[in-house]
């Protein structure tokens, strides 16, 4: 087994990825950077998405307050917008250029444009087993809306070419086979199991310290395999229901199809592999839809009976304040959890950035002159945090979303004269 502080556990058919050890050889270089972009589709609660003040004084309005033990390390942007995304009509014209800012097609050939984390997995990708993950909460929508924009662009953010959206991983278990080099029938027997002569091999030459950390993460990746099992066992039953019925697992409705019935597991577990994804540095791009636009979720643990969409359409009422608040809370989820791996002096999230944002800002109004944008993290001190920005007075020119791709790209060492819409970068940034 070879020992360095990036060192991989291999048993049969699994290659386990480490969190960074200090008490093992490895060069000096800073810590890797890390992006992640999480999307909830069809805006926000307007009047308690907002922000005031800087570091630990900032305030929070009601739908940001589950981000408010983060307070020093978030910016919270208002004002920004895309400006091929207006003046297009709803929804799908709305969304699929968002991390691009390109002009989209109508009709039934497909056009975009590269989106800012493929860039970044172009570029840093390469220097991992995964360029990057792309992850989904909800299926897909087939079709075109009444715009006659497909419903594509509605249900991917990520997109590596003009004409090619990623495909989005639903499954977990699939998503953590990926992460893990999980194959075969040996997919049924726990990770863990099957490396655990190595990590004992390895206990015995760490630090006091390096051993605590390994324990946490072995038992981390144990509370994660526990729900990918269940996961995977629904999967398979579902897979049999298909081929029973003569229907593509595709058509079939949650949980039927094998997605978890409740929503929460679903989105926690994806966190789950996206923080151990960037903790062990398998990864360091991934996208996640937690809601895609024309969203049909449920949260009935909400006491809330529309659908997200549906809910949507009153953004100022308390079923959709309560949405946006449950969204940005798995926000705060996947913060926390990367706050909480330490990498030396610092932690997985000081050396990432998290994106959040919406396609628009009022689903009421289907108004996306100006969108939420959420970021965590400092990119490893590169990027300032724990303000409050405002672009809404800046003029066009001076608030566009693809400005912030280009800042953000700058720091991750990825400088491009231009992208989408923008050629210079957001001031203040």
């Amino acid at each position: 087994m070879t020992i360095s502080r990036r060192t991989v556990l291999r048993g049969a058919g699994v290659a386990m990825g480490l969190p960074w050890l200090e008490s093992l050889p490895g060069a000096t270089t800073p810590h890797p950077q890390r992006f992640a972009v999480l999307f909830m589709g069809t805006g926000i609660s307007p009047g308690r998405w907002w922000a005031k003040g800087s570091g630990a004084e900032m305030e929070l309005g009601e739908s940001l307050e589950p981000l408010a033990p983060l307070r020093a390390k978030i910016n919270v942007i208002d004002g920004l917008f895309n400006k091929f995304a207006t003046g297009q009509g709803i929804h799908p014209a709305m969304t699929g250029n968002l991390l691009s800012g390109v002009p989209i097609r109508k009709g039934s050939i497909i056009r975009g444009g590269i989106t800012i984390d493929q860039v970044l997995a172009n570029h840093i990708g390469q220097d991992t087993p995964q360029p990057s993950m792309v992850l989904a909460c909800e299926r897909a929508m087939t079709g075109f809306h009444e715009t006659n924009f497909s419903n594509a662009y509605s249900s991917h953010i990520s997109w590596q070419s003009a004409d090619s959206p990623v495909p989005n991983e639903m499954y977990p278990s699939l998503a953590f086979d990926s992460l893990f080099e999980n194959s075969g029938r040996l997919r049924d027997t726990s990770v863990l199991d099957r490396v655990k002569d190595h990590a004992a091999s390895l206990a015995g030459r760490v630090s006091a310290t390096d051993r605590i950390k390994l324990d946490e993460y072995l038992a981390s990746v144990r509370d994660v395999e526990r729900g990918i099992e269940r996961m995977r066992n629904d999967k398979n039953r579902a897979e049999e229901r298909a081929a029973g019925a003569g229907r593509p697992l595709a058509a079939m409705q949650r949980p039927q199809d094998g997605l978890p019935e409740d929503i929460r597991d679903h989105i926690r577990l994806m966190c789950d592999i996206i923080a151990l994804g960037f903790q062990t540095d398998k990864t360091r791009v991934a996208s996640l839809l937690l809601a895609r636009d024309l969203s049909a979720l449920y949260y009935p643990f909400l006491a809330v009976g529309k659908q997200h969409h549906g809910a949507s359409h009153y953004d100022t009422e308390e079923d959709y304040r309560k949405i946006v608040r449950f969204q940005v809370s798995q926000l705060a989820y996947l913060a926390q959890r990367l706050e909480a791996m330490r990498e030396g002096e610092s932690n997985v999230l000081d050396n990432s950035c998290l994106l959040f944002l919406s396609n628009m800002w009022s689903g009421t109004k289907h108004d996306n002159k100006k969108v939420p944008v959420v970021t965590i993290g400092s990119l490893g001190g590169k990027l300032k945090t724990g303000r409050a920005l405002e672009y809404a007075a800046a003029g066009d020119e001076n608030r566009k979303l693809c400005s912030l791709y280009l800042g953000i790209m700058d720091r991750m060492g990825v400088e491009l004269k231009e992208f989408g819409d923008a050629r210079t970068r957001l001031a203040e940034l």
